[in-house]
């Protein structure tokens, strides 16, 4: 075997180890939450009584359930449980959060699906596209209600946690909130002159808080952590959310096509403005840029004309550029691991949870 073929496997081997640890995190939760989730499905408010249960159910409360139960890998949630340990607490404790935080996750994507008219979500038609716009749009504003009904009918938390887990839930959606106003605003728009810093502000607001940052903030605080103590856990998470999102940025253009299937490449059909693109918007020479902005706005399903765009993004520096800060993200969030394991405001076991997550959110392929 040559240097360089022993280099390259001990890289591959490398990268399929990324993460192990926070791997197995996931799936040690994943019961809990999944019951948890279950337990959390709400019903009508008047059952049993003259209300037609069976429409209420068949239009409202079980899409929802449907959709909720056909979640992915959880990160979310169990970003609180472990919170909640890593000051100190137990996973139970943040559980109600945890589902808070995932009942958002789902009125965030169906609300998503819509305003993108995007066609399957987690290997189904989306919700829309099955119920219609209405009765999608209905459940969806369901996940919302229920983000703080769950919380506020923990009886196993103090009434003052309660409120504090309330104020940080409704931060995190109007992050969320402003992110996708910019997202969709710059879309309608028809705007090209979005730099990199804007982009970067973008996704901290739509996708690194209430993947990360919030997650692991909220655990933390339901576990009884005062703000101060906790307050780092932002600090490390809105790093790590960010990378998560540019991660994900990546895959669309250059990961695996199969493993996506039809949404492979649809940033570029649905003309988004990711790092990616904004970066070699940024660096093109003229006529290559107006090539880029052309097929962004063609709304293409064409392979080649898709394969084009990212020879583009490419050649303007945008595959590179994302990775790079991707790297650099990541580094960033698991340096304030370390520091907050040495100050003792976190243990040394979830510091370690904690760079093994950045690491998962950089190395996986979906």
């Amino acid at each position: 075997m040559s240097e360089t073929q022993g280099t390259a496997k001990q890289t591959h081997a490398s990268e399929q180890n990324a993460g192990a640890d926070f791997v197995a995190y996931l799936r040690e939760r994943l019961p809990l939450v999944e019951a948890a989730l279950a337990s959390a499905n709400a019903a009508p408010l008047c059952a049993g009584s003259d209300a037609p249960d069976a429409d209420l159910n068949r239009y409202l409360y079980d899409p929802l359930a449907h959709f909720t139960a056909g979640g992915g890998k959880r990160v979310r949630p169990v970003l609180a449980l472990l919170g909640a340990e890593a000051v100190g607490g137990t996973a139970e404790q943040a559980l109600s959060s945890g589902v808070a935080i995932e009942l958002f996750q789902s009125a965030a994507l169906i609300h998503d699906d819509i305003a993108d008219a995007s066609e399957l979500r987690r290997g189904e038609p989306c919700l829309y596209r099955t119920e219609g716009e209405g009765l999608a749009i209905n459940a969806g504003d369901l996940a919302l209600t229920r983000v703080f009904e769950v919380v506020l009918n923990d009886a196993s938390l103090p009434a003052d946690r309660r409120l504090r887990v309330l104020e940080e839930l409704v931060r995190m959606e109007r992050h969320t909130l402003e992110g996708q106003a910019l997202d969709l605003g710059w879309a309608r728009d028809d705007r090209w002159d979005v730099t990199s810093d804007d982009y970067l502000y973008m996704i901290e607001g739509k996708t690194a808080w209430y993947t990360v940052a919030s997650p692991l903030f909220i655990g933390a605080l339901a576990a009884g952590a005062s703000d101060d103590a906790a307050r780092g856990l932002i600090e490390l998470g809105r790093p790590a959310g960010l990378a998560f999102q540019l991660q994900d940025d990546l895959l669309n253009l250059v990961g695996d096509a199969d493993a996506q299937g039809k949404d492979f490449r649809s940033d570029i059909t649905e003309g988004k403005r990711t790092l990616a693109v904004v970066w070699a918007l940024e660096h093109l020479a003229a006529e290559p840029r107006s090539e880029l902005v052309s097929l962004l706005e063609a709304k293409t399903t064409s392979p080649e004309a898709l394969a084009r765009a990212v020879e583009l993004i490419e050649l303007g520096g945008g595959i590179s550029a994302c990775r790079d800060l991707a790297r650099k993200l990541t580094d960033e969030a698991q340096a304030k691991a370390a520091e907050l394991a040495d100050s003792g405001v976190i243990t040394p076991r979830a510091a370690q949870l904690l760079r093994s997550m950045a690491d998962f959110f950089i190395s996986r392929n979906a």
